[in-house]
């Protein structure tokens, strides 16, 4: 393979499978693409398990294609069944018209505005799919689907072989996903459809449907579906999902999201959520045989692409304030407490828990009897405690629960 583009899309571990990738970098070396991802709208913000997807849009404007990034506003009030184990809540679509605009905020904010030939284009699929005539969509579109054949589809075929409920409008929903493709190759001169792994069999649809409709080739791709070392989701953790939007997770939340990444992972997640160039960071892994510093590195390069520079540096030096020095870092997450409630007296299992800082108020008595529970580096051993105005230094004092989550408590 010599195409730049998909060249480094395999270097960096985004490439999986290709409906015909000797035809597509043919296309690829002739000039600039066009190339979309669908996004789901159920929440006001993507998280980290959508980033992936997103560095490969990011890749292709650095190559000179044109990332289109679809918003489904259309399929989200419908739900994609891939790897679910249930239907999705309806959403009003009121919710879902919020969701996306609140999600193009992230896009905007990693992806490059600055260049015309590469700037990002934004669709809707609610722009068509909203307005289709049932029957005639039948007639001209769903007669290209056999039952036989999306009966095979791991989307449908897992929830079946497991008994799981599967409405028919879910079941729904790869011909839907097949219908953008065709409507974005004929509006959009969109060439390329790129997902998750999971997504196969949905884009192999979409480029049979222009195929037949058409008669004209177009091509799917698809990445590899993360899974961390550990078992666990990409993008979840104890406290919840990591959210991109800055105003649903801080800068600095998200900076220790990647320092405490699991070892065996930091090396792949270097290669997907950095912009280190493919030559350098093989010379930086070969020299650097420290863990935590390559640990800093990706938490450093990951929130510098999302939030920038000044607040990587900021969290690195929070962190560093906080960890080492023991002492109150300026970007640690803060918790406000009014000054009558102080007064009065506030319980601190109550107040651990309706911060979200432990689940309930079981495990929070179970990591204060552990001694999991600091109060400005003093271990708290009083699972009744109240905290009064006696409790706070100078109006604040830092809460600490085990070596990595530390918030500062404030009085307003």
């Amino acid at each position: 393979m010599k195409n730049k583009f998909l060249l480094e899309m395999q270097d960096r571990g985004y490439l999986s499978q290709c409906t015909d990738i000797n035809k597509l970098e043919d296309v690829c070396n002739r000039g600039s693409i066009s190339g979309y991802i669908g996004f789901d709208c159920t929440a006001r913000s993507l998280h980290v398990g959508s980033l992936l997807q997103i560095m490969i849009l990011k890749l292709m404007q650095k190559h000179g294609h044109r990332p289109i990034i679809l918003l489904g506003g259309g399929t989200t009030l419908i739900g994609d069944p891939s790897g679910k184990d249930t239907t999705r809540k309806i959403l009003e679509q009121k919710t879902i018209k919020k969701n996306i605009e609140s999600i193009k905020k992230v896009f905007k904010k990693i992806l490059d505005t600055s260049n015309k030939k590469t700037l990002p284009i934004f669709v809707n699929n609610a722009d068509w799919l909203t307005k289709l005539n049932y029957i005639q969509f039948l007639r001209d579109v769903g007669s290209h689907f056999t039952i036989n054949k999306m009966l095979t589809f791991d989307s449908v075929k897992l929830r079946l072989e497991r008994e799981q409920s599967l409405s028919y409008m879910e079941f729904n929903y790869m011909i839907l996903q097949a219908y953008d493709f065709f409507q974005l190759f004929k509006n959009k001169k969109c060439i390329l459809q790129i997902g998750g792994s999971d997504q196969w069999g949905n884009i192999v649809n979409g480029v049979e449907l222009i195929r037949r409709m058409l008669q004209k080739d177009s091509y799917g791709l698809t990445s590899p579906l993360i899974t961390l070392a550990s078992g666990a989701k990409m993008g979840k953790t104890e406290k919840g999902a990591i959210w991109l939007n800055e105003d649903m997770l801080s800068s600095y939340d998200y900076w220790q999201f990647w320092r405490n990444i699991d070892d065996r992972d930091v090396e792949k997640f270097l290669y997907f959520f950095t912009e280190i160039n493919i030559a350098e960071l093989k010379k930086i892994l070969d020299k650097e045989k420290n863990i935590n510093n390559l640990k800093i590195l990706l938490a450093n390069e990951a929130t510098k692409l999302l939030h920038g520079n000044a607040s990587a540096k900021k969290a690195e030096q929070t962190a560093k304030e906080t960890f080492i020095k023991g002492g109150l870092g300026s970007d640690l997450p803060e918790i406000k407490i009014k000054l009558n409630e102080i007064k009065k007296g506030v319980d601190l299992l109550n107040l651990i828990v309706e911060n979200n800082i432990l689940p309930s108020k079981s495990e929070a008595r179970r990591a204060i009897i552990n001694r999991g529970i600091k109060i400005d580096d003093l271990v708290i051993n009083d699972e009744k405690k109240v905290l009064g105005l006696k409790s706070f230094n100078k109006k604040k004092f830092k809460l600490s629960f085990g070596k990595k989550k530390h918030y500062i408590i404030k009085i307003i």
